[in-house]
């Protein structure tokens, strides 16, 4: 029977490292031809300076994928290329992000609950509450276009720099970069580089989530 496992820091790195053997590139020249700094994908930048496994931020990823060509599922199935293991896969729940905004469909933890959630599948990741939201119209743009999928996973830590859906008291659902959190505000950076930074007091916040994966 083929062995299922979840997805992990090593395999996203093995399957960029064979995606740039396949384009007949290196990982430094994988990164330039996606636009990126050439040391983007170099094994130096695996770790971080404190020892702990760093993951290739989503943006890199999707740039390399559209640089070779390559759609996500091609890319998972590169992991477990010649090894006879599969990365599992999980159902999760579906919705368009215009409902995010909309009661009964998260919990205070800011958790997938209620009806109306479609499902896809997905290849699992380690956050039983991770749910997906299906971007329409151009609100996201340039950083998402219309019909991607964004991977959202509530119980991932956060850092700054990672891209962010969330959520005020007063129900506005935004998408963006997480700057700097303190004990009493967190500070977003806009995707769209013409907006205005914001600063929202914790006691305003619903919940903030991780923006783990973009399919685009």
């Amino acid at each position: 029977m083929t062995r299922q496992s979840m997805l992990t820091h090593g395999d996203i790195w093995t399957a960029i490292e064979r995606l740039a053997a396949r384009s007949g590139l290196s990982a430094s020249g994988l990164a330039k031809k996606a636009g990126l700094d050439p040391t983007t994908f170099n094994k130096s930048k695996r770790i971080t300076p404190e020892g702990r496994p760093r993951w290739p931020s989503t943006e890199s990823v999707a740039k390399a994928l559209d640089a070779t060509g390559t759609d996500f599922a091609t890319f998972v199935g590169l992991i477990g290329e010649g090894s006879g293991r599969t990365p599992a896969r999980q159902v999760m729940p579906l919705i368009g992000l215009a409902h995010a905004a909309s009661e009964g469909y998260f919990d205070e933890y800011g958790y997938p609950v209620g009806h109306g959630w479609e499902e896809i599948a997905f290849p699992a990741i380690e956050d039983a509450h991770a749910y997906a939201l299906e971007v329409t119209g151009d609100s996201l743009l340039p950083a998402y276009r219309d019909g991607t999928l964004l991977v959202v996973s509530p119980m991932t830590p956060l850092r700054r720099g990672d891209r962010v859906l969330v959520r005020t008291r007063a129900g506005a659902v935004t998408a963006s970069e997480l700057k700097r959190r303190t004990a009493k505000t967190v500070e977003l950076r806009p995707l769209d580089p013409a907006e205005p930074e914001r600063v929202v007091a914790e006691e305003e916040l619903a919940w903030i989530a991780r923006i783990a994966w973009a399919s685009q």
